[in-house]
């Protein structure tokens, strides 16, 4: 696996507020946005849209 460089984009995970599982990853440039990132997305275990929280991929 490719090792990711120390820069200002950064791999982040999504995880559900309802069901607390990490259904999502992405990119986020913290130069642009510092603060958590919330988006409304598709949670396939609630069959629902729901609120998911930025937290660190492991």
């Amino acid at each position: 696996m490719a090792k990711a460089k120390k820069g200002a984009v950064e791999l982040i995970a999504l995880q559900c507020t309802e069901c607390d599982r990490r259904n999502y990853t992405t990119k986020k440039n913290r130069r642009n946005t510092q603060g958590k990132l919330e988006l409304k997305k598709y949670c396939s275990h609630d069959r629902k849209h729901t609120l998911h929280r930025e937290t660190k991929v492991k």
